[in-house]
């Protein structure tokens, strides 16, 4: 029988991860907030064609 022990740099690692997470998150949505309209609109009217996604 083998015994794991699990050192704290386990959850040090998931911390970091959270917290890169919501440093992305508030990014984009920094960014959305800032950004005009039409430059969303047209980066997502973009994004569904080049997936083949009908938009029209």
């Amino acid at each position: 029988m083998t015994t794991t022990t699990f050192s704290g740099t386990r959850s040090e690692t998931g911390l970091a991860g959270i917290a890169a997470v919501a440093l992305a998150g508030f990014a984009l949505l920094a960014a959305a907030g800032f950004a005009q309209a039409t430059v969303i609109h047209d980066s997502a009217h973009d994004t569904r064609h080049s997936i083949a996604f009908p938009c029209h």
